[in-house]
This record gives C-alpha cells, structure tokens and sequence, in this order.
C-alpha cells in the first residue's frame, strides 16, 4: 500500500520519550528483556510483533499501568518513575485503548471533560458545583475543530455514535490533555473500512500538530501507510527498528515470525546509528 501521509514533522532534536534497557518480568516469564527504543517529536512510531511479543506490556508501562522490572523511562531527557496512569498523564502520555474507556450515556462534552468538569463562575454555581455546560460545549466543538474531526452534535450520547466517531472523539479528548505523546492501542480495529480511512487520517494531523504517536497494531497496511518507523518486537525482544522507507510488509512478516532476525537485531535507523547517518535525526 502506497502512503498517503504527507504530515510527518519528525524533529532533529532529542526524543520526546525514551525506554532504556527495559524488561518486565511475571515470576520466571520474561514479558520485556533489555528493550531500548526513541521517539521523536512528531513522529508515528508503530510497535508491530505476534500475540505474547511484549507490545502491550511496553504500552502498559509507557501508560504507567504497569511499573517495569528493570531499566528506565525517559520523557524529555528526564527520568521518570510512574507509580500510576495519573503520573504518565501528568508527563503529557495519553493513552487511548482497544475498548476506549468512553462512557456510553455521556454526551461529547461530557467525555472530553469526565474528571474536568467546569463549573458556573457565580457563588451559587461553585458552592454547589453547577456544570457550565455552555463553556464546556464551546472548548468541546473547538477542540474537535483543531483535530479536524466532525461530531454533528456535541450533546449527542457516544453509544449513539459509529464505531468511527467514537474512536475520534477519544483520541480527540486525549490530545486534548496531553499533547506530547500519544499511545494508540489498535486503533482501526472492528471498524470498516471507511472508519479505518477517517482514523488514519486523524493520526496523521494528530502527527502535524507535532504531537508523537506510539500505534500498536496487528494491520500491517496500515503500518505501512502510517508510521515513520516500525519496531519489531519478538518474545519481549526488540528485533528490528525500521524506517517506513526500507519496510515491506513480507520483511516486516519475516521478522514478526523469526525468519529473518533470530541471530540479532536488524536495525536501519535507531538512536545513534540513526543519528549517525541522518545528522541527527532518527
């Protein structure tokens, strides 16, 4: 599949994010071993491997769900410790997850503000926490306006909403409060093909607006289509970092399966070799 994204604002400066050495160990099981990954500013970086490769544990730990065994977190050159999703959030790490986490009897402006509610400037309104639902509405239909997505009625429930619309507006409510990284968990998948289309494209301005995305997804098309560089995970290791340029989808296929890349990592561009070879940018 030939790319249509046009967007990518990748920066030469230091990553947004980086993981060094991190493992994650269940007992004997070994989910995570020695993973060293970057992202940089405005980049879509795509985690791609089979079911058990570690993809959803190294999501897990950047979304602070889940603390690491061994290694470290970096956002921004400064190490972090998340002791919970409130920390990773507070780094500017947005999660948006498989089942979405949006409440079906909510309207729009209630889901992008669930925790944030406005309340009336008056006495009354903040003695008894009365909702300024009109201030809500309006930063609602403008935030959705910057993401360029199109909600016809804010007040409409999301149970009410396609498949499409709903994985909008949480990805819309998640850049919302956190406009450094973005973590999208399969993001096209059970919607059509039309829905996939629109998603993609969210992500892609979501990208131009300089915002970093790790995507984890089985559908290696849109992989294709979307990223910048594709990590390969295989048993919890890192296999392979691949630029969009140099990727197919019968080498990433190759990878994911342990055809190619059982003696060691296949790497075209990550941290210093990328640097190295691109002046700096990866």
């Amino acid at each position: 599949m030939t790319s249509s994204s046009t967007g990518s604002t990748r920066s030469a400066g230091p990553p947004v994010l980086e993981v060094r050495n991190l493992s994650k160990r269940y007992g004997s099981m070994a989910a995570l071993t020695d993973v060293t990954l970057d992202l940089r500013p405005g980049e879509v970086l795509s985690l791609v491997g089979d079911n058990g490769a570690g993809k959803s544990t190294l999501l897990k730990i950047l979304s602070g769900t889940t603390t690491p065994s061994g290694g470290e977190v970096v956002v921004a050159g400064e190490p972090r410790v998340f002791h919970g999703p409130a920390d990773a959030t507070a780094a500017g790490i947005a999660t948006v997850y498989q089942d979405l986490a949006l409440a079906p009897d909510l309207d729009v402006t209630g889901n992008l503000f669930l925790g944030r509610e406005i309340v009336t400037s008056s006495a009354p309104g903040r003695w008894f926490g009365w909702l300024d639902r009109r201030e809500m509405h309006r930063r609602t239909e403008e935030a959705l306006r910057r993401v360029r997505i199109h909600v016809p009625d804010v007040g409409r429930e999301c149970g009410n909403l396609s498949g499409g619309q709903r994985q909008a507006v949480a990805i819309a409510r998640a850049v919302t409060w956190c406009e450094r990284v973005l973590l999208l968990d399969e993001p096209t998948a059970a919607l059509g093909v039309e829905q996939q289309r629109e998603v993609l494209t969210l992500i892609d301005h979501v990208r131009s607006m300089g915002t970093s995305v790790v995507l984890v997804s089985h559908q290696l098309p849109h992989v294709m289509q979307i990223s910048d560089r594709i990590a390969v995970l295989r048993r919890g290791r890192l296999s392979a970092v691949l630029d969009r340029a140099s990727a197919t989808v019968e080498r990433l296929v190759a990878l994911i399966t342990g055809l190619e890349g059982e003696t060691g990592p296949h790497t075209d561009r990550t941290g210093a070799a990328a640097a190295a070879t691109s002046g700096g940018r990866a």
